[in-house]
């Protein structure tokens, strides 16, 4: 059983990728199961085999403790990692190839809390990984560009474990925009360039600043464009997860 964090800033589309990508797995006979961590979720794009609305309720913690939406968000945060064997328990009687785990929207309270480094750790971090989705609209420019690796970076910091970059929902851009933004990840001389190009901007000694820092950890390399909408780029996440695990070896197909 391997683990697959889908991590992403507030609509860069998690469940629907979830929800896309359990589908494909379905499709092509790879066992998955997902695994709902928001309890703040109005809805999913997919039904959720494991839900941790099961055992918290945002409502009932806003009422519980008198806050408000933020406020309850980071206390049920909390109260999840508290609660983790009930879920692990429930985990534990899966038998699946792989766990699809769909995290709050609000990045923050998956990437900066304690509580979510018990939360990996107790679904076993060896057998992790985090799939991490950044949102087009943040990356049309270079400098939103850097801002979205930053963030990235910093998740992957936190956690320890292995990622993948997904460009999430490509068909809402001009294929020459997702190539170029796909190009700054893999080629990062064009997005010094392009940093470069916008010296009208007074963000641009800082973006110059957080690109050296991200080029010097050594962040850049492959990203690949994804959209739930279209399907596209779901296989090119299970050859990556294959990648990660197994070195390259289908061995759910085999």
């Amino acid at each position: 059983m391997r683990n697959i964090y889908f991590v992403g800033t507030a609509g860069s589309g998690k469940s629907t990728m979830v929800g896309a990508f359990k589908q494909w797995l379905d499709d092509n006979g790879i066992d998955a199961i997902t695994l709902n961590l928001d309890p703040g979720a109005d809805k999913l794009a997919y039904r959720a085999d494991i839900d941790i609305r099961d055992w918290i309720s945002l409502g009932e913690v806003m009422d519980e403790y008198s806050l408000g939406p933020n406020g309850a968000q980071v206390v049920a945060a909390d109260l999840m990692a508290m609660n983790i064997h009930k879920l692990t328990s429930v985990l534990s009687e899966f038998k699946t190839n792989y766990v699809l785990i769909d995290t709050p929207g609000q990045l923050e309270l998956f990437a900066f809390r304690e509580s979510s480094n018990m939360v990996v750790n107790a679904l076993g971090k060896e057998k992790s990984m985090i799939a991490y989705l950044s949102d087009p609209l943040l990356c049309r420019k270079p400098n939103g560009f850097v801002s979205s690796m930053v963030l990235s970076s910093l998740v992957q910091f936190r956690l320890q474990i292995p990622m993948m970059n997904l460009l999430s929902k490509i068909d809402t851009l001009k294929e020459e925009d997702s190539e170029r933004i796909i190009d700054w990840f893999e080629n990062p001389d064009t997005l010094y360039g392009d940093l470069l190009d916008e010296d009208s901007d007074p963000q641009t000694v800082v973006g110059m600043e957080l690109f050296k820092a991200l080029e010097d950890t050594g962040v850049f390399g492959g990203m690949r464009g994804v959209s739930a909408e279209e399907e596209i780029g779901l296989e090119e996440i299970y050859t990556s997860a294959q990648l990660i695990f197994f070195g390259g070896e289908d061995a759910e197909r085999n």
